[in-house]
């Protein structure tokens, strides 16, 4: 779906608008977001489970200014970690939302205990897709399950490798029909990003594609899509911090 980098050039535009904002890959299994970036992790957050590495040590400086957290493939689902892990994760990355005015968290694909958690804790949920038939399938399972878990989040759709943006209008507005008439609910629609060359020419390139082609379509498509994120988020905030709300879900 192209979810990573999404995330990591979303976060570099909304670093650009002056918030302090934290990328935290924490898909468990197939974490790469480092790589779209161009970074060589030290350390990652099997180091801050483990307790060897605080969170201000494993914070790298990525692209823009973002606060990057790397993570590491192959880690425990969240539900099997030790009280001290859970605990320890947890608190470190309290410290690290008391610092930043947004959190940006690259999940895994599918619904997963972990992506579960994060998502219903969230205030906001992307759920990126293509027109692909396949990919609106799986976008509408994991909005199917997001709902049935009781999510207060705003959950939006993201359609990415658009023709068009007609294209995309139409697959916003089939995923949304289907949503309302199986599940009577209403998901937002919070952009799209149209097929561009530049984006296959940056990844190949290690480099996010807003920062190597700033004058590219799909730059200009995730710049929109962060000015309507920061509008949705002004007054939306939820109370008790979101590693709180994590926490919480596996007491």
């Amino acid at each position: 779906m192209g979810k990573s980098n999404v995330a990591v050039n979303l976060s570099i535009c909304l670093a650009a608008k002056g918030l302090r904002v934290a990328l935290i890959d924490v898909d468990m299994g197939l974490a790469n977001a480092d790589l779209l970036m161009n970074v060589r992790p030290r350390y990652t957050l099997s180091h801050v489970l483990s307790g060897l590495r605080t969170i201000e040590e494993v914070c790298m400086e990525g692209p823009g200014g973002v606060c990057f957290i790397p993570g590491a493939s192959g880690l425990h689902e969240l539900a099997d970690l030790s009280e001290f892990e859970r605990q320890n994760l947890i608190s470190q990355l309290q410290k690290l939302e008391r610092g930043t005015d947004i959190v940006v968290l690259d999940c895994g694909a599918g619904v997963s205990r972990n992506v579960m958690s994060f998502a219903l804790s969230a205030d906001q949920v992307l759920v990126v897709t293509t027109p692909e038939p396949t990919a609106l399938t799986d976008a509408y399972v994991t909005i199917k399950a997001l709902h049935r878990e009781g999510c207060t989040a705003r959950i939006c759709s993201f359609v990415n490798m658009a023709d068009s943006r007609a294209a995309a209008i139409a697959t916003y507005e089939r995923l949304a029909d289907v949503a309302k008439r199986f599940l009577n609910y209403s998901i937002a629609d919070c952009g799209y990003m149209l097929h561009d060359t530049a984006v296959e020419l940056a990844v190949r390139a290690r480099c996010p594609f807003v920062i190597r082609y700033p004058g590219s379509n799909a730059s200009a498509c995730i710049a929109a899509t962060a000015r309507e994120m920061i509008r949705t988020l002004a007054g939306q905030r939820r109370g008790g911090g979101f590693f709180s709300r994590v926490a919480g879900l596996f007491v």
